[in-house]
């Protein structure tokens, strides 16, 4: 066997170190501090029996992460929001979508937690992940919340808004960040699904949370060149830190690799699981890339891609959104002053 110089070793071993430290995520084999939590093995909204749904089914992922799920009985669209709890504040991420009475199930949720760790009251923070209607059908819900044990501070999903509260100068480059005391959550600006989509960090548990940038199902791409630069950018974020889990707004996608349910569907048997790793961001990555700045909808394995718009619609789907404009116009119509 010939013998290898110890020089040779000691300049592999520098010019290695880059790429190994890319890759590393915690020094420790066992996951260092990252406070471990689990998922559901199902979520109720597989089930037939929608009567035997709660309009919010609340998972304990572990002591201090809440995940709520809307009941499909309510609303197809069924999305998840996020409850955080740090030692001085609690943070909501979302207030779900139309006919959710969130209200209830939050200040439940917020009194369980203060009782078990024997605590009269916590703020509330309210954030959004992006503004559509269906993570923000409740807001007018939980700012009418008048309770001692949860005071409500309310961040309304607009840009400036936005940008002041976490702290952003530069939008969408800037990292942003909130102490909830003891918990640190980064915001990571990623227009393209909407103008002011952000994902969040969670130090603590290794959780990213992309909003309806990346999940099991069909993201919708308003911007495509933004959208481009802002899976790029969580890409850049997350290199070289653990992430635990990447936990999306919804679930569209079967278990069944490729094939996602209907639009409208209530009942999802067989789900895909919620999470999804750092490898699906960098899967979406490559697809992005190989469109070449031309967007197209494209089938992956546990998500899709889907550009919107009338160029990227079936006959069908353009003759619903043309019906759809033209109801609107008249409503407009209807509505305007005489």
């Amino acid at each position: 066997m010939p013998k290898v110089s110890i020089l040779a070793v000691s300049l592999a071993v520098v010019l290695l170190a880059p790429f190994y430290s890319a890759f590393a995520q915690l020094p420790q084999p066992n996951g260092g501090n990252i406070e471990r939590g689990t998922l559901p093995s199902r979520w109720l909204s597989e089930g037939s029996k929608c009567m035997e749904i709660p309009e919010w089914q609340v998972h304990e992922y572990n002591p201090n992460l809440y995940i709520l799920r809307q009941s499909p009985c309510t609303d197809f669209e069924k999305p998840f929001i996020y409850l955080f709890f740090g030692k001085d504040k609690a943070l909501l991420m979302d207030t779900g979508s139309r006919h959710g009475d969130l209200a209830p199930t939050l200040q439940r949720t917020v009194k369980n937690w203060l009782a078990r760790n024997g605590r009269s009251s916590i703020p509330l923070i309210v954030v959004h992940s992006h503004p559509h209607e269906d993570h923000m059908a409740g807001d007018a819900e939980v700012q009418a919340i008048k309770d001692p044990a949860m005071p409500v501070t309310f961040i309304p999903a607009e840009l400036e808004a936005t940008k002041r509260f976490y702290g952003i100068k530069n939008w969408p480059t800037d990292i942003g960040h909130i102490d909830l005391g003891g918990r640190i959550i980064d915001m990571i600006p990623i227009p393209g699904h909407s103008a002011v989509s952000i994902a969040l960090y969670d130090r603590n548990t290794a959780v990213l949370l992309p909003g309806d940038s990346l999940y099991p199902g069909r993201l919708y791409v308003a911007d495509f060149p933004a959208f481009q630069a802002s899976t790029e950018r969580m890409i850049e974020f997350t290199k070289g830190k653990p992430v635990a889990n990447i936990l999306g707004n919804h679930i569209e996608q079967t278990n069944t690799p490729y094939l996602d349910y209907p639009v409208g569907t209530i009942y999802q048997p067989n789900e895909h699981e919620l999470a999804l790793s750092r490898g699906s961001l960098l899967e979406l990555e490559d697809a992005l890339v190989s469109m070449h700045g031309k967007p197209a909808r494209m089938a992956l394995r546990d998500f899709s891609v889907w550009p919107v718009g009338p160029d990227f619609m079936s006959p069908d789907e353009k003759a619903q959104f043309e019906k759809h404009q033209k109801e609107e116009k008249e409503k407009m119509w209807d509505n305007s002053p005489r």
